[in-house]
């Protein structure tokens, strides 16, 4: 009897491991099998909520289950994003990852609630938003090189309005104030909407901003687009030069989203999303929906998104410390 007790017991002790990893393993096969919840920790209207929305719906179809769009908004992104990087490695609560949040305000702020490169592993990059300089047509420039002279020769320079400090066009802004010796001078505004007011109504020469909230005003003749800081020229705006192809070369800068999970997300789900995306964000629909946002949809595999996550927060820092800019 008690040689049988000992080889249950010895069989039980030998299942036990196996039984605990069949656990997860059943419930990455299963998954999803409730609601995905994707913080965007910004207020509901803007390019970056909407390009989220785009997209949420069409995973939802792929994964077969509700993708809930949670804004989450605060200090810059910061809220929403610690939400996250604090949130169970299940796959069923994503970031809507901002290039500003999650590479410029380790910078800019003097202690964020969130590590970018410990804290979450990249999913996906949807896209990048192209950034465009516009002027109010007051301004007697029509090119980013009379601008540029412009600018050192005008009492006070030439303000250029932005997001807010330590925003994505802000540093584009700083980087090429610096690469081209402008007298630019920064003006942040609390997003974007009261900064093409002004720059509409005279009242500020010169904004960097998204493309889709410029495009327009653009249209309509209200502000003279400079030129766009993306590597080629926008379909959109053929005749729109590039900043590069201005004289400055080499010179690109966009913002961009992404998807993100915290750290530690099992492999399989991580892969089982990155693939559903990359069909979402390829789809005619969705690439023509996101490049009506200004958006140039992408897709890409999590190391590749790693990758350049990691090659942004460099860059910035050097912008960052270079401008002193901060944000307290």
């Amino acid at each position: 009897m008690n040689a049988w007790k000992n080889t249950l017991a010895r069989l039980l002790a030998a299942a036990l491991p196996l039984a605990l990893a069949m656990g997860p393993a059943a419930a990455q096969q299963d998954y999803p099998n409730k609601p995905i919840r994707l913080i965007v920790p910004f207020t509901p209207g803007g390019v970056t909520d909407t390009g989220a929305r785009v997209v949420a719906d069409k995973l939802g179809a792929r994964l077969g289950q509700t993708v809930v769009v949670d804004n989450r908004p605060g200090a810059s992104g910061n809220i929403g994003t610690q939400m996250v990087a604090t949130a169970a490695p299940d796959g069923y609560t994503l970031l809507l990852g901002f290039d500003g949040t999650l590479v410029i305000n380790p910078h800019v702020y003097a202690k964020v609630p969130f590590d970018t490169l410990k804290d979450f592993v990249p999913v996906s990059k949807i896209g990048d938003a192209v950034l465009i300089i516009v002027v109010h047509p007051s301004v007697p420039a029509k090119t980013l090189s009379e601008l540029v002279a412009y600018s050192k020769t005008n009492p006070g320079g030439v303000s250029y309005g932005s997001a807010g400090t330590g925003s994505t066009p802000h540093l584009a802004g700083e980087l090429l104030k610096a690469r081209t010796g402008a007298n630019f001078v920064h003006v942040p505004y609390k997003g974007g909407g009261q900064s093409m007011t002004d720059v509409v109504g005279g009242s500020l020469p010169m904004l960097y901003t998204a493309v889709a909230g410029a495009y327009p005003f653009v249209q309509k003749g209200q502000i003279r687009p400079i030129a766009v800081s993306s590597a080629q020229r926008l379909a959109s705006l053929p005749e729109v030069p590039t900043v590069a192809e201005s004289g400055v070369p080499g010179f690109e800068s966009s913002s961009w989203i992404g998807i993100l999970a915290p750290a530690k997300t099992p492999q399989p789900i991580v892969e089982r999303l990155q693939r559903e995306l990359h069909a979402v964000v390829q789809s005619p629909e969705v690439r023509e929906r996101l490049a009506s946002l200004g958006i140039s949809a992408l897709g890409n595999t999590p190391a590749e998104f790693g990758q350049q996550i990691r090659a942004d927060l460099a860059k910035y820092d050097q912008i960052v410390k270079a401008a002193k800019i901060r944000v307290d």
